[in-house]
């Protein structure tokens, strides 16, 4: 069970956010900070939902108290050209 994954985007597994809860890490923000949950290309709309009830349960509080996290998406969309050019400067350095 503890192999169990939780963010599939970032690969973050049970295990890993039981072992930040039990170093005191206990909301969503800060748990999103040190992992990256939420962040990969889902957006959270997988492991967002489960993240909440694992902090509810931990805190032993009702899922309706568990602050969500803070959504950052991009400002502008970036064309996959503008990302290939930009590679190739890269390695022309």
């Amino acid at each position: 069970m503890k192999n169990t994954i939780i963010c599939r985007c970032a690969d973050i597994t049970l295990e890993d956010i039981n072992n930040l809860l039990s170093s005191g890490v206990t909301e969503i923000e800060e748990i999103k900070r040190f992992t990256r949950l939420g962040m990969g290309p889902c957006q959270g709309r997988t492991c967002m939902q489960l993240i909440q009830r694992i902090v509810a349960n931990h805190n032993g509080v009702s899922i309706d108290q568990i602050k969500m996290h803070t959504s950052r998406p991009p400002v502008t969309g970036v064309k996959l050209n503008q990302i290939s050019r930009g590679a190739r400067n890269d390695n022309e350095s």
